[in-house]
């Protein structure tokens, strides 16, 4: 009987290697949990953020996403006086005033062929290369895209000007199941600058965001250089929603202004009338030449 008890007491002490075995484990799966949170990327991040905040405040939606790590220094802000007199003095003017200020605020990436501002006297159009704001094959903002659509969106939030932003891509299909072709990836990136805008404080009722996939290319698609340049992002910022809508409606790679105005509905001013004499009015005389 006590050999029995023995050889009992002996299997009852080697069962704490089974408890030992399991906390090595949770203790593996804690440390891969942890490495991976800490190497989240900020972009996802901020979108998630921002979901959540609408989610638990429909009433008083927070603007700002949740802030990762220190709080970036602010950019300079616009001179609200001289901003004021230029939104008062008409649209034509806030277009003049938006393209100096990106201009200013963006040296050098127009320099580096980056950015571009363009326009005429009825829209403006501030291109930026997809690659300098999403990864490929992606509509979720790269780190950088949310400086640069910050100092933007500060320079556009003063204005009342309508805005609506295009998304374009290269003509190398696209087939997953977040993307099944090129017009979902070109719309979903216009869309995550839309809202990036109003996140940082544009007005919501502004803005429009429209997907042109890979049919109205700038460039020649047979080369890598004229892909790159295909995919893009062009903000457009118009005089006012009837020429929005105009533009939009072909793109403005192929809108003209004279067909804007037509399809906008909006004539050119029109030549001072010539005043009739009434009649029996004597005419002057006409001065010798």
């Amino acid at each position: 009987m006590a050999r029995r008890r023995h050889h009992e007491e002996h299997e009852n002490h080697e069962r704490w290697l089974v408890s030992y075995a399991d906390f090595i484990t949770l203790l593996f799966a804690f440390f891969v949990v942890m490495y991976s949170i800490s190497s989240i990327n900020e972009g996802k991040y901020k979108i998630l953020s921002d979901s959540l905040t609408g989610v638990f405040s429909q009433q008083d939606r927070a603007i700002k996403p949740i802030p990762v790590g220190e709080e970036r220094p602010r950019t300079t802000e616009p001179d609200l006086s001289q901003v004021d007199e230029e939104v008062s003095q008409g649209s034509a003017e806030s277009l003049e005033g938006i393209a100096a200020r990106v201009r200013e605020a963006f040296g050098e990436l127009i320099e580096s062929n980056q950015l571009k501002v363009s326009g005429n006297e009825l829209w403006i159009e501030i291109e930026l290369s997809s690659s300098l704001l999403f990864p490929s094959g992606d509509a979720l903002p790269n780190n950088a895209a949310f400086d640069i659509i910050e100092k933007i969106a500060k320079i556009l939030a003063p204005y009342e000007n309508p805005v609506h932003v295009e998304g374009f891509t290269d003509n190398l299909p696209i087939q997953t199941s977040q993307f099944p072709t090129n017009w979902e990836l070109s719309t979903a990136r216009a869309a995550s600058i839309v809202r990036m805008l109003a996140m940082d404080g544009v007005d919501q009722g502004r803005l429009a965001a429209v997907g042109y996939g890979e049919f109205q290319p700038v460039a020649d698609n047979a080369t890598a250089e004229g892909r790159a340049r295909n995919r893009r992002v062009v903000l457009v910022v118009s005089r006012n929603l009837d020429v929005r809508r105009s533009v939009s409606g072909v793109g403005s790679a192929n809108a003209k202004p004279d067909d804007a105005l037509q399809r906008a509905g909006t004539q050119p001013a029109a030549a001072p009338a010539v005043q009739v004499p009434q009649a029996g009015a004597v005419n002057p005389p006409s001065p010798t030449p």
